[in-house]
């Protein structure tokens, strides 16, 4: 018999100064019983700091040609495919060549090696957006998960400031590849 996933619910108060949006995110997400705490964590922060309000969790590691989350237009075009983690370049590569915008939060404990390795294949694409956050922030925030999730995420200036529990985490993005998304 299969494992059923976990579903997480969270509420984020978001405050995303660098693009204008101020904004009470409530969303559900459900983790595969394969998938990691922090894995989890990077779906929803990828969620808050590319915010938009077409922007869904999709099948995830369930369905492999799918991203972690995206918008489509009217048309059932991809508009905005967003990944995490450590990708295949490959991946991201076609997912250039059929989504408007792509974009990538690049985080693990190989992060570096992979940065190292791949980051240069990207130079010459146009419409992807690479940037990395601390790993080390992502296992904290990873090793508090619960099942009912409550942030007050700030980002200004290419810095996130999250509050949860009473504790608050700063961490850098990294502007890798491409230039820090635009307001949708």
């Amino acid at each position: 018999m299969a494992l059923p996933s976990t579903v997480h619910r969270a509420v984020i108060q978001l405050s995303h100064v660098d693009r204008g949006i101020y904004e009470t995110l409530q969303t559900t997400l459900a983790r595969h019983p394969s998938e990691t705490a922090e894995r989890v964590v990077l779906r929803l922060l990828a969620f808050a700091l590319w915010y938009e309000p077409e922007l869904i969790f999709t099948k995830g590691i369930c369905a492999g040609d799918e991203p972690d989350l995206w918008c489509k237009g009217p048309d059932g075009r991809v508009t905005l495919w967003v990944e995490v983690g450590t990708p295949d370049p490959e991946r991201l590569l076609k997912a250039c060549r059929h989504a408007e915008r792509v974009v990538l939060l690049a985080c693990g404990p190989a992060r570096f090696r992979w940065d190292a390795q791949y980051l240069a294949r990207f130079d010459a694409v146009p419409n992807l957006t690479v940037q990395g956050i601390d790993y080390a922030v992502v296992a904290q925030l990873a090793a508090g998960l619960e099942r009912n999730i409550s942030w007050e995420l700030t980002v200004t200036d290419g810095t996130l400031y999250l509050t949860t529990g009473g504790e608050t985490l700063e961490a850098v993005l990294e502007s890798l590849a491409g230039s820090a998304p635009a307001a949708g």
